[in-house]
């Protein structure tokens, strides 16, 4: 007889039972052309009709990468089918922290804008948060760094551009969420122009991050969340896919039982936080966002690079860009946060800057 399971051994079983989201095929090709309603498109119905039977097909037998090869030396599986595309993306990474780790290369600088106001799309106006963004892209370039300026109201504004939402492999399993995400492009289910396989290379050769954020109902921006909640493999996720032969739930519980180191992919990076509200809730995304960028291991590079202010306090949205015009000490206060977080580079590059407590291995990872 098999042995038998010991009485205290966890059950790895994947748990099931939530309804099924599969669409029949009338109601997955209205779906389909309901992305073609301009005139335009109207004399190419019989050419409208075959992309909807590709696409059902396509959908119907859940070809999700569709390009693939074998992954060959280095990974734990080389005989395994892994997508083309997250080929690429995973060289990219590799390419990315060759340039971080370059000593002779200038200091690279991540300013992120993640507001999604632009005068692009409906406001009609830019956000505050971009202005500040500029402000500090200027201290930036007069000190030699390279700037990379990530402009998440993009999302809002640019066909094609999105961040999709995060499926939560981690929550299942570490070994699950691969690095970089496994989960999209999904061709079957039409998920595709994912922007974070471009984001995930920015962040990896920063050796700054400055983060400029709105508040929006107590929370970051939507385009914000949308990355950080994607940017949970960069902190313990797997470099191999090939290790949970793509996603099977309990392989990857299996692989985690064994001993999970948790690799932190962005650890050492420094960072700067400013947050800035016209009401309320100022003092929680400034927290939150300080305090998820600390758990992923980066390090904020001084006391002067943690910003949060109100503009125009309880004043009208109309005149919102006023007041932060009328508010040279804020802009002043962006602008240390940038010389500071440039001063905590150069510090920390020529092996000057001491964090207290880094070498001590934490007794649980995450």
């Amino acid at each position: 007889m098999p042995d038998e399971p010991a009485a205290d051994a966890p059950d790895l079983e994947p748990r099931k039972g939530s309804p099924s989201p599969r669409l029949d095929e009338s109601e997955f090709k209205t779906r389909f052309l309901s992305q073609f309603m301009d005139a335009a498109y109207q004399p190419l119905e019989a050419e409208l009709g075959k992309l909807a039977a590709a696409a059902w097909d396509a959908y119907a037998h859940s070809r999700k990468s569709p390009i693939t090869r074998k992954a060959g030396p280095g990974f734990a599986d080389p005989d395994y089918d892994l997508a083309v595309n997250w080929i690429v993306a995973s060289g990219e990474i590799r390419a990315a922290q060759a340039r971080f780790e370059d000593e002779r290369a200038p200091s690279r600088v991540l300013l992120i804008n993640g507001s999604s106001r632009s005068e692009h799309t409906c406001p009609g106006e830019l956000s505050k948060s971009f202005r500040m963004v500029e402000i500090a892209k200027e201290v930036f370039a007069a000190a030699g760094a390279i700037v990379n300026v990530l402009d998440l109201s993009r999302i809002a504004s640019e066909y094609g551009r999105q961040i999709h939402p995060c499926k939560a492999c981690f929550s299942t399993s570490a070994a699950l969420c691969h690095w970089p995400c496994s989960c999209y492009p999904n061709y079957s289910l039409g998920q595709i122009h994912d922007w974070m396989n471009d984001i995930y290379p920015m962040w990896v050769e920063a050796h700054g991050i400055m983060i400029v954020s709105p508040v929006n109902w107590y929370q970051t921006s939507s385009p914000l969340k949308l990355m950080i909640d994607r940017l949970v493999c960069a902190d313990g996720g797997n470099p191999d896919p090939t290790s949970t032969h793509g996603k099977h739930a309990k392989e990857a519980k299996e692989l985690e039982m064994q001993g999970w180191d948790y690799p932190r992919h962005l650890s050492g990076r420094l960072f700067s936080v400013v947050v800035h509200g016209d009401t309320e809730g100022v003092e929680n995304v400034r927290h939150s966002v300080s305090n998820w960028l600390t758990s992923m291991d980066l390090i904020p590079a001084g006391a002067l690079v943690e910003v949060e202010r109100y503009i125009g306090y309880w004043e009208p949205y109309a005149t919102s860009h006023d007041a932060f015009e009328r508010d040279k000490a804020f802009q002043e206060e962006v602008r240390n946060a940038a010389r500071t977080l440039l001063e905590g580079i150069t510090s920390r590059r020529n092996s000057k800057m001491v964090t207290a407590g880094r070498r001590l291995k934490q007794p649980r990872e995450k």
